[in-house]
C-alpha cells in the first residue's frame, strides 16, 4: 500500500483527518461533488405546453399530421400527457398517466390498451410501450429529452411492427 494513502485511511478511520495531508486532487474532487452534485442528479422537468416544429420532425414512413400539440404535467415521479392530433384520421385525442420509476402503466387509446413502463436513462426518459393493433403487436421505445434552455423537447422512437420496425423523431418547441 502506497505510504501516503495508508497515512491518510488511518488517519480518515480513526477521525483524525487533517487536510494538510491531504492529496489535494482528493479535496478539490470532494468539494466539487458535494457543490454540484445536486446540481448533476436534478432530472428535466417536462411541464408545459408544447408544440410540434414540423421542419425538425421525422415520421418516417408515416404520414405527418397537420398539427401535434402535447400538454405535460411533470412531478417527478408522477408525469400526465395530453396530446391533440390533427391529421388523416381527423382530431385524435390521447391522455396518459405514468411514473418514472419503471412501474407497469396501462392506459386506453383509440387503437386500444396500452400498457408499457417509464424510467430514467440519465438525463432522458425512456418510455417502452406495447400494445396490439387488429390483432398484431407493436412495441414502442420512446427517448424524451429537454434542450439545455429547456425550449425544446426531442422524442425519438423505435416502433416494431410484425412489418419490420421504424423510427422516427418529434421535434417539440415550447411555448
Amino acid at each position: 500500500m502506497h505510504g501516503g494513502f495508508a497515512l491518510y485511511f488511518w488517519r480518515c478511520r480513526w477521525g483524525q483527518l487533517d487536510v494538510r495531508h491531504t492529496p489535494i486532487r482528493l479535496v478539490i474532487a470532494v468539494f466539487v461533488s458535494l457543490l454540484c452534485g445536486p446540481a448533476l442528479s436534478a432530472k428535466p422537468n417536462f411541464t408545459g405546453e408544447w408544440k410540434m416544429n414540423a421542419s425538425k420532425s421525422d415520421f418516417g414512413t408515416l404520414p405527418a399530421p397537420e398539427k401535434l400539440a402535447r400538454t405535460i404535467e411533470h412531478g417527478d415521479p408522477d408525469i400526465s400527457v395530453k396530446t391533440v392530433q390533427v391529421g388523416h384520421q381527423g382530431e385524435v385525442k390521447t391522455e396518459f398517466h405514468y411514473t418514472t420509476d419503471g412501474k407497469e402503466f396501462t392506459a386506453k387509446s383509440t387503437f386500444g390498451e396500452i400498457k408499457g413502463t417509464a424510467k430514467w436513462a440519465g438525463d432522458t426518459l425512456v418510455v417502452e410501450t406495447k400494445r396490439s393493433v387488429q390483432g398484431a403487436e407493436i412495441t414502442q421505445v420512446d427517448r424524451w429529452t429537454l434542450s439545455e434552455d429547456g425550449k425544446a423537447l426531442s422524442v425519438h422512437s423505435v416502433i416494431q411492427t410484425p412489418n419490420g420496425a421504424f423510427k422516427m423523431s418529434l421535434s417539440f418547441d415550447k411555448q
